[in-house]
């Protein structure tokens, strides 16, 4: 199963990385797996950056096999290979403020406290990105094992220069 690069002929499919619209005409990225529902493939379609961050094995495979000319295809695969070199950066699926201070980070254990900024986690399971807890933005580098993140999380999250800014601080 070959995954793909095309031209979006609709504006209809949305990106399985960040949510949004995949715009008629624009270039997308399409993993394909087998159906877990039925016979035959999916194809999960994503944008190209989407795709590097959140799925970069597949991404890889399909570069090899000749991808068109991206703008930044040297860019994107540098971070595809960057993440299969640290195999928890995947996961990452953006940063919030804690809205309350119930929830326990994945890597230390500990009770994350209100309006302390997490990073949250999601695992690829069945086609579908799962929602799986978070960690304090502190414990981002032991738990990823690399303090190289940010412009991942601001591909997932809107943040203003200020707030980058914190999320900065926090991980440091």
């Amino acid at each position: 199963m070959p995954h793909v690069f095309e031209i979006a002929p609709t504006g209809r499919a949305k990106c399985r990385g960040c949510g949004s619209a995949i715009a008629k005409g624009e270039l997308r990225f399409g993993e394909k797996l087998p159906n877990p529902f039925g016979d035959g493939e999916m194809t999960l379609w994503f944008h190209p950056e989407c795709g590097a961050l959140k799925r970069p094995e597949s991404y890889l495979e399909a570069a090899a096999e000749g991808a068109p000319d991206l703008p930044d295809a040297e860019r994107l695969e540098a971070v595809a290979r960057h993440g299969t070199a640290h195999r928890r950066l995947p996961r990452i699926d953006g940063v919030e403020r804690s809205p309350s201070g119930r929830a326990k980070c994945r890597h230390c254990r500990e009770t994350i406290p209100k309006d302390a900024w997490r990073i949250r986690l999601v695992y690829f399971q069945d086609g579908r990105f799962e929602p799986s807890g978070a960690i304090h933005a502190g414990c981002c580098g032991a738990y990823f094992e690399t303090l190289d993140v940010l412009e991942r999380i601001r591909r997932f999250t809107a943040l203003t220069e200020e707030e980058a800014g914190e999320v900065r601080v926090a991980i440091a």
